[in-house]
């Protein structure tokens, strides 16, 4: 079947289209996320603790104020108002009384800096598209950034759970014999425990963050993929080709790489789809239960954890808004698969 073929036939499901379009669209805003979101600090953690839990399209005055070492960025407050008193600049901090006003300290900006430069460059109208969340921090941009976390885990589970399942089960379906018993046993232990809490299991051995998470999700995920390679080499090892390229004296290492697991890749696509899928849903899990992603880091899973009670508060948004990325993103990556599976699908 040749490539012309699948993609005449991927083109045609239109579901599959829009998938492929959706994740490209993520990708593409996970790698420019600090570009594109409001707030540009690391991690976007900017923090407005007198304007938390804001609705969706509040807006705000922010003074800045930047700080005398260049290393640790600028400072932001938010303000409700700037007050002129005999020609010296105030202002009235949000979450404080009215008639707390307090002076601007010119020696925080740079040299020969005035009040109307202040008022002028400093200070900047804000509008938090979807609010903020319980620290005061736009929730956007928090949902923004934090996708790089759940695509970052996808391509790397996915890249180790290839690299150990198509070595494990090429190795066990080519050779048979006690090779083959052992690695079915080895699969089949490994299959029994849940990949939840596996998962859970080495992340604490390994230590709590996101690269630990992404190397235990890659390791637990591995399974499924020997399983299907190990069947397919096991059918097509015996086929024609195959024992022609024995006769003419071709090595082991050879007839795997170029005869039999090129053969294999169509089915490796599907299952990396779905693997796909499944390692933002665990990686989603592992940050709601606390051994994930570490704040400040964004994780919509941990997003989801920090403001699941605000679902009683009358500010469901805070957790349905990360909870719906994660929910697309997933739909996008199954009916992706799906859509592979057919178009590679020679009996269809």
């Amino acid at each position: 079947m040749s490539v012309g073929f699948v993609l005449r036939r991927f083109s045609e499901d239109r579901i599959g289209l829009f998938s492929v379009f959706y994740i490209v669209t993520m990708v593409f805003i996970a790698i420019f996320a600090y570009w594109i979101a409001p707030d540009s600090s690391p991690n976007a953690n900017q923090m407005h603790l007198s304007i938390h839990s804001k609705p969706p399209g509040f807006s705000t005055q922010i003074l800045i104020l930047p700080n005398p070492n260049a290393d640790q960025g600028t400072e932001e407050i938010a303000i409700d108002r700037l007050f002129w008193k005999q020609d010296q600049l105030f202002y009235n901090a949000s979450g404080t009384p009215k008639d707390y006003l307090q002076p601007i300290d010119l020696s925080r900006y740079p040299s020969k800096t005035s009040y109307l430069e202040v008022e002028k460059s400093y200070v900047k109208e804000r509008k938090f598209l979807l609010g903020t969340d319980k620290y005061g921090r736009d929730l956007l941009s928090r949902v923004l950034i934090g996708s790089r976390i759940s695509l970052s885990i996808g391509f790397i589970a996915v890249l180790i759970s290839l690299v150990v399942g198509v070595f494990i089960g090429a190795i066990a379906g080519f050779f048979g014999g006690s090779v083959d018993r052992f690695m079915v046993w080895l699969i089949n232990v490994v299959w029994s425990i849940p990949t939840l809490l596996m998962v859970i299991g080495i992340t604490l051995a390994l230590g709590k963050g996101y690269w630990q998470v992404f190397i235990a999700v890659g390791l637990t995920m591995w399974v499924e993929v020997a399983r299907v390679v190990r069947g397919q080499v096991i059918s097509i090892k015996e086929k024609t080709y195959v024992q022609a390229a024995r006769v003419l004296g071709y090595t082991n290492f050879r007839i795997l790489l170029k005869h039999i697991l090129p053969v294999v890749i169509p089915p490796l696509i599907v299952i990396s789809a779905a693997n796909f899928a499944s390692a933002i849903l665990i990686e989603s899990g592992l940050s709601f239960l606390g051994i994930g992603a570490q704040p400040p880091v964004p994780s919509w899973g941990g997003m989801i954890k920090d403001h699941f009670r605000y679902i009683l508060l009358g500010k469901p948004y805070l957790a349905v808004v990360p909870g719906l990325a994660i929910m697309s993103l997933v739909f996008a990556f199954m009916t992706l698969g799906n859509s592979l599976r057919d178009a590679l699908d020679v009996k269809t």
